[in-house]
């Protein structure tokens, strides 16, 4: 059994939900040669996320940043972590909600994901 791991540099991202599936397989190589695996990404950023969804609707990302800002909306009264500005810790609750890694298997060298489906970058901060 073999075990890649490596490091990637994302390009910074406004806020919101980006397709970044082919980023990471482009940066990844590896993946390639594995008949039979797993893939798992995290992410080191407190204030963003990653998920799986459609993969080619625009409009869907456009409509979870919608929908988790009424969710999670900015300039609570209760909100005590506000250093960075109104948008800090309601970035770090849809870090935590959405979650901070992704899992997919690998079936003769490629990720094993849906025909709609590819990895979000949910970027929570403006």
């Amino acid at each position: 059994m073999r075990f890649y791991q490596k490091e990637i540099q994302l390009p910074e991202f406004s806020r919101g939900y980006h397709l970044i599936t082919d980023l990471v397989i482009n940066e990844i190589p590896e993946i390639r040669n594995i008949k039979i695996g797993q893939f798992q990404a995290f992410i080191k950023h407190t204030s963003a996320s990653l998920t799986i969804n459609e993969n080619a609707d625009p409009t869907v990302r456009m409509d979870f940043e919608t929908h988790i800002n009424k969710m999670i909306p900015e300039n609570m009264p209760y909100y005590k972590h506000d250093y960075e500005g109104a948008d800090d810790m309601p970035a770090h609750i849809k870090s935590s909600m959405l979650g901070c890694q992704v899992q997919i298997p690998i079936t003769n060298g490629r990720l094993n994901l849906g025909t709609w489906q590819g990895i979000y970058l949910g970027e929570h901060r403006n």
